[in-house]
């Protein structure tokens, strides 16, 4: 063996790609429980996407990665939306699955092995496991709007999802990215995945209260954006769904499973 080939470290079984703007104080501490969730479980990088802020985040990544091998930090020239952090941060990610939480520090990354587990224990056609946050650490207007948006949601798309906004998730890398791209996708992933012929899960996990900043949304605007995207997502379901084809081998004129 090529001594070289030998000493190469084995690429990463889990991506964890985490979206960040204006979250300098909140980073760290988030960081440190990624890896103490992790450390022990899988091999795994972090990929932080700094959405051009404006608050010293990028100054806090640049001292986290300092002495973290494992992470990676990419920033956006300006302000794109979560959404396209996300995508960019997938796009990066080097391991099949990817693994996403808030950088606002309200998803628990304790949470992580149990979405592993659950991937585990399903079979091939899932390829989405979503965060369900069984007891919401929001404000109660917030949590009365996610309720109704929710059940909006799941009325129109049919998702069988009771929380698509929770930021924590599992996904195949390959499905993810053959999912159609524009703002706010990341709110409809379970029907977007279920349009393209995989299945989708939802996991209970832990939700904390914000330690620090403030929230990036407010409910208006939220409905108005939500009620635009909808629509969009609506029409996409009627169009045409993608085909999910299992592949065959034909040798000497003989099927082959």
């Amino acid at each position: 063996m090529n001594p070289s080939l030998a000493r190469r470290p084995l690429p990463p079984a889990l991506s964890v790609v985490v979206p960040a703007y204006n979250e300098a104080d909140n980073l760290p501490a988030l960081l440190d429980e990624i890896d103490a969730a992790l450390r022990h479980v899988t091999r795994y990088e972090i990929v932080c996407v700094d959405d051009a802020s404006d608050d010293g985040t990028a100054a806090a990544l640049a001292a986290c990665a300092a002495n973290r091998p494992q992470l990676r930090v990419l920033r956006h020239r300006a302000r794109s939306g979560q959404s396209a952090a996300l995508r960019t941060g997938v796009k990066a990610a080097r391991a099949e699955w990817v693994a996403t939480l808030d950088g606002d520090g309200q998803n628990d990354p304790a949470d992580l092995p149990r979405l592993l587990q659950a991937r585990a224990d399903a079979d091939d056609s899932v390829r989405l496991f979503a965060g369900w946050r069984v007891r919401r650490e929001d404000s109660a207007s917030k949590r009365w709007a996610s309720r109704i948006a929710n059940a909006i949601r799941t009325r129109l798309l049919h998702d069988a999802t009771p929380d698509t906004g929770c930021g924590i998730k599992l996904f195949a890398r390959d499905a993810f990215l053959d999912l159609p791209a524009f703002d706010h996708m990341h709110r409809f992933l379970p029907a977007l995945m279920q349009r393209a012929g995989w299945r989708t899960l939802s996991v209970p996990v832990n939700h904390r209260p914000r330690r620090h900043g403030q929230s990036k949304y407010d409910n208006l605007g939220r409905a108005l954006v939500g009620i635009s995207d909808l629509r969009g997502v609506l029409w996409l379901l009627r169009r045409n769904p993608c085909a999910v084809a299992d592949e065959r081998i034909i040798r000497s004129g003989e099927l082959l499973s």
